[in-house]
């Protein structure tokens, strides 16, 4: 009976994990990060989107990246409880910007005394623009957490 009821909590437990995409490291003090599919999609303007959690082994911070097709490519919305961003690209480039003015009716504004602006100048374009999804969402990954003005507070909140 006992064995019966450790394997129902085993697998009850082993559903409600997110399926994991990609990890690395960040070379921060948050550690290393994982990326994993969420559990509840985003939905931005009436529209259900792709929708990833990356989490930090140092950290409670979890940060959701909601996959939005753009004009050219795609844009990576990045939402967390301490600062949010969006990442796009273009032919060109891959780069951080603030969200964009239409995200505001959906309660989506990027705070700037949360964000490390010379950091966020410095990530205007990290990357060549013609990347997948899972190369971006693993830059998104390692950078954003440079992006913090403090990433003591996201460490004291373990």
């Amino acid at each position: 009976m006992f064995f019966a009821a450790l394997l129902l909590v085993a697998f009850s437990s082993a559903s409600f994990s997110r399926e994991f995409i990609a990890g690395g490291k960040t070379h921060s003090v948050l550690g290393d990060y994982k990326i994993e599919i969420a559990d509840n999609p985003v939905t931005i303007n009436g529209e259900v989107l792709k929708t990833l959690v990356i989490s930090y082994q140092n950290s409670p911070l979890e940060v959701t990246v909601v996959i939005q097709k753009g004009k050219k490519c795609k844009n990576y919305i990045v939402l967390s409880d301490k600062l949010s961003v969006q990442y796009v690209c273009n032919e060109n480039y891959f780069g951080v910007e603030k969200l964009d003015k239409s995200l505001e009716k959906d309660g989506y504004t990027t705070s700037d005394a949360a964000m490390n602006r010379g950091e966020y100048f410095h990530q205007k374009v990290l990357a060549p623009g013609k990347r997948g999804e899972i190369e971006n969402t693993q830059l998104i990954a390692a950078y954003f957490p440079m992006l913090l003005k403090d990433t003591k507070e996201a460490l004291a909140t373990m």
